[in-house]
């Protein structure tokens, strides 16, 4: 029996408005049956969009390189390489690269979700 692992670079990504996205731990790539666990890459300037919430359960996120800010149900806050941010179920959130670098986030999702089980908000964006 082997160890359920990958590596980031093995993983297909997907190329979503504002962000580079690897599902890292789900059913299809580990055979998760309980939680998710995606990377995401985002380019300085770039926002995650559409604005959305998790209908379903919470996401926690924990930025690894980068800066910049992130909104949660209208409520801007600055984060940097070390900070984690939890998104409760069903509020509306944003993440905003504000720095000269890429932004690399790890996002845990429980109970398990993939991007049908997002709602999105087209029309909020972070405040001027």
């Amino acid at each position: 029996m082997s160890v359920p692992s990958n590596h980031e670079s093995e993983v297909e990504g997907l190329d979503l408005p504002g962000r580079n996205l690897r599902w890292l731990v789900n059913a299809e790539t580990l055979g998760s049956k309980h939680m998710s666990v995606c990377l995401i890459r985002v380019a300085p300037g770039d926002k995650v969009r559409p604005a959305h919430s998790h209908p379903n359960g919470e996401e926690a996120i924990h930025i690894i390189t980068g800066e910049g800010r992130v909104m949660v149900d209208g409520e801007v806050s600055p984060v940097r390489a070390g900070t984690t941010v939890l998104f409760p179920q069903g509020q509306i959130h944003m993440l905003h690269n504000t720095g000269a670098t890429e932004m690399k986030v790890i996002c845990f999702f429980a109970p398990q979700t993939n991007l049908d089980n997002y709602k999105f908000f087209d029309d909020v964006d972070f405040p001027d």
